[in-house]
């Protein structure tokens, strides 16, 4: 069950880990190879824009505005959710990581369901609201920005502090 999520970028595999439920029992890892995560957030910024009940009430021209308010009102709410992940549990769900073999965000209305799977049988699964999701996006964004994936690429740096999104609330 996905709980909570972290992704750290790690220079040397020119991955991102995503560290699901770390520190717990459940904890899962799974390394995000750069085409998979570039794909997923073009698929999942679309799937948001079209799913998006106030972005279908305004005229075409205003939407991408809405959606991006929709997205900073998300940030603001998930905040005080975000907590720090020790190096200990990181390091461990390092060691452990598979290979994503799939990664799945399906719409349910309000909500999407995220499915990770990974080569060697792992999987983590969780029912997000559209806050959460936004969050995780702009987490995985913020990866990839570290890691320079992006047209206007920033030099790829190690993480500072880690933070993880309470996925349930």
């Amino acid at each position: 069950m996905l709980r909570t999520i972290t992704f750290v970028y790690v220079i040397q595999q020119d991955r991102v880990l995503a560290a699901i439920n770390p520190g717990s029992p459940e904890a899962w890892s799974c390394w995000l190879t750069r085409r998979v995560v570039l794909r997923v957030l073009e698929q999942a910024r679309e799937i948001l824009a079209k799913t998006s009940a106030l972005a279908r009430r305004v005229p075409l021209e205003a939407r991408s505005q809405i959606i991006a308010f929709e997205r900073h009102a998300a940030i603001a709410e998930t905040a005080q959710r975000m907590n720090p992940v020790t190096a200990d549990a990181l390091n461990a769900c390092a060691t452990s990581a598979e290979l994503i073999n799939q990664l799945s965000i399906i719409n349910y209305g309000e909500n999407f369901r995220v499915d990770l799977r990974g080569l060697r049988g792992g999987a983590a699964r969780g029912v997000l609201r559209r806050v959460g999701l936004e969050r995780i996006l702009q987490m995985l964004e913020d990866e990839v920005a570290k890691a320079g994936w992006v047209d206007n690429p920033a030099k790829p740096q190690p993480t500072q502090p880690v933070e993880k999104s309470d996925l349930q609330h």
